[in-house]
């Protein structure tokens, strides 16, 4: 430092982190509008010479089913790598996400520091998650209750008919499991909203599945696991991004690359059992001979070719990460292939709530 210069002050220390925080903020706000309009135009681009008709409202039924998925996803992951990062050695014996508030912290620590025996983890965005999962399932749910169409008014939509069908009282289900999901992030043991969080994905299996189907509870399993694996896959990975970035720089930093490999080899098995369950769930929906016309000849058939290419494009992401973070002399290198497998993930749930508002494949 020359003697012409001064000391950096608090406003040139912390004004480059602000920048750097607004564009972070700034580039997630792109990718939420962007990741938006692929339920919102995705339902007439894949019914685009198909000869198939959409229904009405499709987009926005599938922004709802989008954002339901998101909302699931966040809590699971939440708990799943919490879960995670108090099995790492020396992390499991102090109190941990279901604790009472402030319990392993010290006072006036904001979001936090670590006591030596549970690292803190970033502030849940759970309670946030359950709040649009219940406006995006009361959504669907006005939806059902008008007979599966869009409600042209307050007066179109009949409450008390969601009771007297199957699809009404699986809608209701998922809105007061929402409900109660939110109730319980809140509260002094957010673990507790794993059962409400649970009853949403059995409500989306028998949904997807109606008693009408050719062996029903086969489909309702397949579903069943699927979602399951997906939501811990999406949400765990953005969680455990979440507690790299702030562990990095904390005494516990150095547990990040332990806390990201363990979810990568969790990963491995998530991905075998959501392709399995994909693979068996597609051929029960498409026979073998009718794949190749189907994937590119009808709406659900293009949409379901798109999510494959896009987990294609996950696990090669995720394999990239893998080897980063095995074989670099800085394990966590790892984030920069991950960040982007979260894009990707993120993606592949907006396709996901695409299928759903798509007209169910012919089988030939």
């Amino acid at each position: 430092m020359t003697p012409t210069q001064s000391p950096p002050g608090p406003a040139d220390r912390h004004g480059p982190v602000r920048r750097t925080g607004a564009g972070r903020s700034v580039a997630v706000l792109v990718l939420v509008a962007l990741a938006a309009l692929v339920p919102l135009l995705g339902p007439s681009a894949a019914l685009h010479g198909t000869g198939e008709a959409e229904a009405p409202g499709a987009g926005g039924i599938a922004l709802l089913r989008t954002v339901l998925f998101a909302a699931l996803c966040i809590p699971v992951g939440e708990l799943f790598v919490n879960r995670l990062a108090r099995s790492l050695p020396g992390t499991g014996a102090g109190p941990g996400p279901d604790a009472e508030p402030g319990a392993g912290t010290e006072p006036g620590s904001g979001t936090g520091t670590v006591t030596g025996q549970y690292p803190v983890v970033p502030c849940s965005w759970s309670p946030f998650a359950a709040a649009a999962g219940f406006v995006a399932a009361l959504g669907l749910a006005t939806v059902v209750a008008t007979g599966n169409v869009v409600p042209g008014g307050v007066s179109d939509i009949d409450i008390g008919g969601l009771y007297s069908s199957r699809d009404g009282k699986l809608a209701l289900l998922e809105v007061n499991a929402f409900l109660a999901a939110g109730l319980c992030a809140a509260s002094r043991r957010p673990v507790t909203q794993v059962w409400p969080l649970a009853a949403v994905v059995v409500a989306e299996a028998l949904r997807v599945h109606p008693t009408t189907e050719h062996t029903p509870l086969t489909g309702t399993g397949l579903t069943l696991v699927h979602l399951t694996c997906a939501a811990l896959w999406a949400g765990g990975l953005l969680h455990a991004l979440r507690v790299l970035r702030l562990w990095h720089g904390r005494p516990d930093a150095a547990a990040g690359a332990a806390l990201l490999g363990l979810y990568a080899r969790v990963a491995v098995v998530l991905l075998a059992a959501i392709t399995a369950t994909g693979v068996c769930s597609s051929l029960r929906r498409m026979p073998p001979e009718t794949i190749p016309e189907q994937l590119t000849g009808t709406a659900y058939g293009r949409v379901l070719l798109a999510k494959v290419l896009l987990v294609a494009v996950v696990a090669a992401l995720a394999v990239w990460a893998r080897r980063r973070l095995h074989r670099a002399a800085d394990p966590l290198t790892a984030c920069a292939p991950a960040r982007a497998e979260v894009v990707a993930l993120g993606l592949a749930v907006a396709v996901s709530g695409v299928l759903t508002a798509l007209p169910a494949p012919i089988r030939w």
